[in-house]
This record gives structure tokens, sequence and C-alpha cells, in this order.
């Protein structure tokens, strides 16, 4: 499972439509509609929140405004009808990392997109973040 703190924008195609599916995994997940994947490190962050189902909607949303910016079609009836109406903390360890991290799959995968995203000098968060300081947490390693 990975979610991702950066902004969906800089996924290429295949990285948008699995950031889809993964998180919806994890909203069946917080709304305990599963078995597997409950003591995911990824869920931490939205498990600690005061709302864990509605701040996986929220991103969920943004995944999907993504898409659409795309002319892509993600069922949003998928996501569930709850808001948190907050964001969540990221240290900016995390963020830095996750870019590298997404950077190494998109010079092998996407070329282009790599090109058009590897010179971004502020990166930006997906919406439900808040960038704070400190190195990457040590709950969270994508793989």
């Amino acid at each position: 499972m990975r979610i991702w703190s950066i902004a969906p924008s800089y996924l290429d195609g295949k990285g948008l439509v699995a950031l889809w599916r993964e998180s919806l995994l994890m909203q069946k997940v917080l709304q305990g509609l599963t078995k597997g994947y409950t003591n995911h490190p990824q869920l931490k962050r939205f498990k600690n929140t005061t709302d864990p189902v509605g701040a996986i909607a929220d991103y969920l949303r943004s995944v999907a405004d993504e898409a659409d910016k795309r002319g892509y079609h993600f069922d949003r009836s998928k996501i569930v009808k709850k808001s948190f109406g907050d964001t969540i903390p990221v240290t900016r360890g995390q963020v830095e990392y996750e870019f590298r991290h997404l950077l190494n799959k998109l010079e092998k995968r996407s070329p282009d997109v790599y090109r058009r995203v590897k010179g971004e000098k502020k990166i930006r968060l997906h919406p439900e973040f808040t960038q704070i300081s400190g190195d990457v947490e040590d709950w969270e390693v994508i793989r």
C-alpha cells in the first residue's frame, strides 16, 4: 500500500490509478471492512486523526480531482460521504524521501513525466497534508 504525501499531479497515469485503488483499499481498512492491512504503517497517520474515515475520504476526493483534470473517470460514488476538514502533518524529510522515490520510479517507467518534474524546487503536497520540520517518519517507509 503506497499512499503519497506529495501532490498527485506528480504521478504518471499508472501511479495515479494505483494511488486510487490503494486509497480505496485503505478506506475499507479504516472502515473495518477488511481483515488484511489493518496494521499497515501508512494507516497510522490517518488513524491518528480525529476522523480517519473522513480523512481518507478527503484524500480520495483530491485524487479524483486530479483524475478529472486528466480526463480520467474515477467513480466518486466509492468515496464515503464523510469529510475530515483538516490536514495531517508530514515531515519535510518524508516529503523529500517520497519525491526521490517517485523520481526513481518515473525515470524508468515514464521518462517524459520524469523530465517534467525532476527539477521541481518546492515539492507540492497532496492537499490532505501540511508539511512540518523533521526527518523521515520511522513508521512510514515506501517500498
